[in-house]
């Protein structure tokens, strides 16, 4: 079984979405520290005015997790970011094939828990759209025990993990050793090698969200993600 643990992010980058087409089980680790100013409930689209954020207002206090992290539904958040991607992308090729889908998610749906709302576009923009077969799990279905490392370790041994893709930022703190003992072998995910694609605004930018790629690029997608 190969696996990847990473905690759910606002309609992520295509990388967050390679890794999920690159395993046979994807696990939402939600059950974690918030952390403020990252990509949990803002990311990045390219406007009129050059590379935007377009962030999901929550309620914060020190030390709640991801899955305890509330929306604050009294501000018009929605509308607006309806309105920040339209005005961004309505004359890209591919707004036709996308716009009602992100129309439902902003008009027609509310969202209680931010990682409720990063779920679903994931899941779906990953099935519907990219083709991905992988399975989705949530952390807390699996038994795990210790904190930080351990727990993820303890996490990947209940899934009956054999290989394990991370992110290259991980290489800073996670012992190979250790996993290699524990029969799992540790992958390290490359992002460095994705190609540009025509953008309707110029110079290319590659740090922006997958509504980036759908818009552009439509059914093509796909093509600039995964290795085919």
């Amino acid at each position: 079984m190969k696996t990847a643990v990473l905690q759910s992010n606002y309609i992520p980058w295509r990388g967050y979405f390679d890794i999920i087409n690159d395993v046979d089980l994807f696990i939402f680790y939600d059950e974690v520290q918030y952390t403020k100013n990252d990509w949990r409930n803002r990311n990045k689209i390219y406007s009129k005015q050059g590379l935007s954020w377009i962030s999901v207002p929550v309620e914060y206090s020190f030390g709640q997790t991801i899955i305890e992290t509330k929306i604050k539904n009294n501000l018009d958040w929605q509308k607006d970011h309806w309105n920040k991607i339209e005005n961004a992308y309505k004359n890209s090729p591919y707004w036709n094939l996308y716009k009602d889908f992100f129309y439902d998610v902003y008009f027609n749906k509310k969202w209680e828990f931010l990682y409720e709302l990063n779920r679903y576009l994931i899941k779906k923009i990953s099935k519907e759209f990219l083709g991905i077969k992988t399975e989705f799990a949530d952390s807390r279905d699996y038994q795990s025990e210790g904190q930080r490392s351990e727990k993820l370790l303890s996490l990947l041994k209940s899934a009956k993990t054999d290989v394990y893709l991370s992110g290259p930022a991980a290489k800073c703190y996670l012992d190979e050793d250790e996993y290699k003992n524990a029969g799992i072998k540790v992958i390290w995910k490359d992002y460095s090698s994705y190609p540009e694609y025509k953008q309707i605004r110029e110079p290319f930018e590659p740090s922006v969200s997958i509504v980036d790629l759908l818009f552009n690029l439509g059914e093509d997608t796909k093509n600039y993600i995964f290795k085919i």
